[in-house]
């Protein structure tokens, strides 16, 4: 399925975009119809819903939490977890570190279409398998030509690589830019130091706005409660991450922030079998990423016509 068309002269505006989310929910129609109301709401969003608690309700702003208020939502989020799963997670707030801006760059030379990189993300990441929610599409391209609007997304070759066509993996591009940010009405998604965007599940409120202003296509919204098999969850798990998302939220690839920000690869890079991903720290002159950007044939930024400036670039090996 082609990405859809993005027209880069188009303002978007969102009415009251700088309002708190506080601010935001209390002119809803939920709380102007009092407490009772309140309480009704809440009754079907337990169905849809593993759990929704007060606590989660109320919780402070990501930025505004101290540590002593965190480690008390790291401990709910696993006893949450436990209880759905029957599985105690390791749950951490990882922060940016200093001096570091992470970027991807991707072979296209090297790439085959075989999806690894597709089915590692979902495992790792915790991503529903029923309905499977993928944050990573592999376009199928024909040689000659870089227009993506006749890329093919579902194709089911016997094998691959296929003769006449090479691959473009495609995934949020962690934009220096990012239309997402703008959009949202109540700060749930903003842009780290470290160069990824990030989404505060808790504070979500699922509008999909972000997703319609993305012109890449990233981002994932959960239509229906995520199902994933208890012997399939991965137990290290960040705030910001992997750890499992409810119903009615908004998600997609962070660069696999509980990885990348404990000194590890993302997952999707650890098993391609073609080497034809590399990331690393843009900052570092001595890091792999910076010696392709400065040598190799880099032939685009997806879109960057719109202005996104994305950290995700994708090169050939001549």
């Amino acid at each position: 399925m082609p990405l859809p068309d993005s027209n880069p002269n188009q303002e978007v505006s969102v009415p009251g975009a700088e309002m708190s989310r506080r601010s935001f929910l209390r002119t809803s129609a939920v709380l102007a119809s009092g407490l009772a109301a309140l309480a009704a709401s809440l009754s079907p969003l337990r169905e849809l819903d593993d759990y929704v608690s007060l606590d989660r309700f109320v919780q402070k702003y990501y930025k505004e939490l101290t540590p002593e208020d965190m480690a008390k939502v790291l401990k709910r989020i696993e006893a949450e977890v436990e209880r759905q799963y029957g599985i105690r997670p390791h749950v951490r707030d990882l922060k940016p570190m200093d001096g570091v801006e992470f970027v991807y760059a991707l072979n296209l030379t090297r790439c085959i279409g075989c999806r690894k990189c597709v089915h590692a993300c979902v495992q790792e990441n915790n991503q529903s398998r029923n309905p499977e929610i993928q944050y990573i599409r592999v376009l199928r391209m024909p040689h000659g030509s870089l227009d993506i609007e006749k890329a093919e997304h579902n194709y089911a070759p016997e094998s691959v690589p296929e003769k006449g066509y090479f691959y473009m993996p495609v995934q949020c591009q962690q934009c220096k830019n990012p239309p997402c940010v703008k959009v949202c009405p109540v700060n749930a998604t903003w842009q780290e130091t470290d160069g990824i965007t990030v989404i505060d599940y808790d504070w979500c409120i699922g509008c999909r706005y972000c997703e319609a202003a993305c012109p890449y296509w990233a981002r994932r919204f959960n239509f229906t409660k995520p199902s994933i098999p208890r012997e399939q969850i991965n137990p290290d798990m960040a705030y910001l991450g992997n750890r499992p998302r409810r119903q009615g939220v908004m998600e997609k690839c962070h660069f696999c922030i509980q990885r990348t920000r404990a000194g590890r690869y993302p997952a999707c890079l650890e098993v391609c079998p073609a080497g034809a991903r590399k990331f690393g720290n843009i900052l570092d002159p001595n890091s792999e990423v910076a010696y392709i950007l400065r040598t190799k044939r880099v032939f685009i930024q997806l879109k960057e016509e719109l202005g996104t400036s994305p950290r995700f670039f994708y090169y050939f090996d001549v």
